[in-house]
Formats: C-alpha cells, sequence, structure tokens
C-alpha cells in the first residue's frame, strides 16, 4: 500500500504508548512547544479519537471550531503551534462511539484533510495501544519515527515493549524512550522518590537498541499547567522540566537524523 506524504509537513513524529494513564498526551504537547521555542514550524495532531485532550491542554477555548477553506480544515494556532484535534470538530461532552474503522477514518481525515502550513515536524499524538488507528497511521501516512512514552512501573514496561515490537514490526523506526514519573517530586521539601520503580526506561531502551530520550519527573506543577492551558514549556520556559523537554525535542530530532541515513524495506499489511 502506497504511503502519502501529509501535505504541508516535512516530517511526521508519532507519540505513542502502550497503555493509558503514563502521560503521553503532556509529553506530546510539551515536546510540540519546545519545537516551536526552537524556532521549528511544528504542529500538533491529537490522534486520540475516543479521548481527545489536547484541545484543553493547549488553552484552545472550548467550542472553538476551525475555519474550513478549500473543503480544508484550518488548523487552530495556540501558543506558535498548529493544533488540530477532534474536539474541534465534535463536542467535547460527546463520546465519539465509533468502531475501530470509523475512528481510523476520522484520524485520517484529521491528518490529510487539515490545511497544514509549512510545518517542518508534525507530532501525533496517538491514542494508547496498538490498535486500528495506530495501524491506520502507519498504512496512510509516511511516519518518520515514534517515541514510546513509559513510567518506570513493570506494568506499564511490559505495554511499552508491545508498542515497540508493534512499530518495528511495521517499520517505524523508534527514535527512543521518555521515561515519564521517573521521580515524584514533593511540592512542599522537594524530596525526590522513584515510587513507580527506578531504571525501568532506560532497561528498555537498552533491550530494543534505541536510546533514552529523557527521564521527566512526577511533579504537581506538570498537572497544573497541563490542566489550566498553559503547559510547562509555556508557563515556565526557563524552569528545570521545560528545559528537560527542550533536550527531549533535541534528541529526539538527533535521532530522526540518524535513522533518515538508513533506508528501510517497505512492508505491506494486509487489511484482513
Amino acid at each position: 500500500m502506497d504511503k502519502v506524504e501529509v501535505p504541508g509537513v516535512r516530517r511526521v513524529v508519532a507519540v505513542a504508548s502502550g497503555k493509558g494513564g503514563v502521560g503521553k498526551s503532556t509529553v506530546a504537547s510539551n515536546i510540540a512547544l519546545a519545537l516551536a521555542r526552537q524556532g521549528i514550524r511544528a504542529g500538533l495532531l491529537d490522534a486520540d479519537i475516543y479521548g481527545p485532550s489536547q484541545g484543553m491542554m493547549m488553552g484552545v477555548p472550548e467550542g472553538t471550531r476551525p475555519e474550513v477553506s478549500d473543503n480544508l480544515l484550518k488548523p487552530v494556532v495556540a501558543h506558535d503551534v498548529q493544533v488540530m484535534s477532534m474536539s474541534f470538530v465534535t463536542s467535547e461532552k460527546t463520546p465519539a462511539v465509533w468502531r475501530g474503522p470509523m475512528a481510523s477514518g476520522a484520524m485520517q481525515q484529521l491528518m490529510l484533510q487539515t490545511a497544514w502550513e509549512d510545518v517542518d515536524t508534525l507530532i501525533v499524538d496517538m491514542p494508547p495501544g496498538t490498535g486500528d488507528i495506530q495501524l491506520t497511521l502507519v498504512q496512510k501516512a509516511a511516519v518518520d519515527g515514534v517515541m514510546v512514552v513509559t513510567t518506570p512501573q513493570d506494568i506499564a514496561l511490559l505495554d511499552a515493549r508491545k508498542a515497540i515490537e508493534m512499530f518495528t514490526k511495521v517499520n517505524v523506526p523508534i527514535l527512543g524512550v521518555v521515561e515519564n514519573m521517573s521521580l515524584h517530586v514533593c511540592s512542599e521539601c522537594g524530596y525526590e522518590e522513584p515510587i513507580f520503580g527506578h531504571g525501568g526506561g532506560q532497561a528498555v531502551a537498552q533491550e530494543y537498541g534505541t536510546t533514552i530520550l529523557g527521564q521527566l519527573p512526577l511533579a504537581m506543577t506538570i498537572r497544573e499547567q497541563s490542566d489550566g492551558g498553559e503547559p510547562t514549556v509555556v508557563d515556565d520556559p526557563e524552569g528545570v522540566i521545560a528545559q528537560q523537554f527542550g533536550e527531549i525535542a533535541s534528541r529526539m530530532l538527533e535521532q530522526m537524523e540518524v535513522t533518515q541515513q538508513v533506508k528501510l524495506p517497505d512492508i505491506t499489511i494486509s487489511d484482513d
């Protein structure tokens, strides 16, 4: 099956996880914002059709609808990032009660029928797991790489391995692993404690011959900033955590340069 380039986009990076609740969407939004702060034209596609959250995280007012021009949706610009989400075309309170093919079709439309404007790097916030939407993405679009987000505990690492295996099988380069909630940081005294375990992300990265892109703390401020529509990179750009997101974004770009030097064979995925 022929893959198409996403119109108006130079590179596509998926942010994936094997399970929900590991902070994948928070990582995706802050990576897009970190790229923008580095002068890179960034886009953010919320591909979590069943549970879109990027509109709220990026501070887009509820009820915002994208303009339509020449049968294409114009992305909503938030904090200098071009954003498209299912929440922009449906009510935030209305669940998407769809079977897999319908959800996959919606994701494909959002990706290919959005008028992205000269985007250098499009960050795709994937739903958790390894289902229809993930397969549709790699079938229909030329994906330059995927970063896998996990937390250190064993059950999350088990599902992170499944995500890596899935994207490896369909020949999408693994750019690296982000270990989120690596340490809990007490908001009162600053004491750090690895409440979810220690070193799991590093171990998975080594197991699959990839790199650990970064380790992020479990901090109350990250949650407060995302809930308030001012992600960490926007709310506290000079802070330690924002700098960590910037370093992860830079390492991701470096890994993309490495993987693009290696020509991988095309793999055909059957719809059966």
